[in-house]
């Protein structure tokens, strides 16, 4: 009986962190690509507007920040829902 106790203990002390961490984490990976700029040039293309050097380069900065963000935040996630996955299944 204290056995059991103490797995579900365990349990909880990883478990619901980690299941808080995924859903920060899913938020924060919506968020970050809703910011992103989509490839393709759309509607601006017909009105013949052309990208500067600099506005082209300043794009792409904040571009691959936005990209290494999206990165981070979803191998976070993937290791803690393994871990919540590992602890959820293998605890008895």
């Amino acid at each position: 009986m204290l056995n059991l106790l103490y797995g579900w203990k365990l349990m909880s002390l990883v478990c619901i962190p980690s299941l808080i961490i995924s859903a920060l984490c899913a938020v924060f990976i919506i968020v970050v690509i809703m910011l992103q700029q989509s490839n393709s040039s759309g509607v601006s293309a017909l009105g013949g507007q052309q990208d500067t050097f600099y506005s082209k380069n300043k794009g792409k900065t904040l571009e691959s920040k936005l990209r290494k963000l999206t990165v981070v935040a979803v191998a976070v996630m993937a290791v803690f829902m393994i871990l919540f996955c590992v602890m959820v299944f293998h605890v008895k």
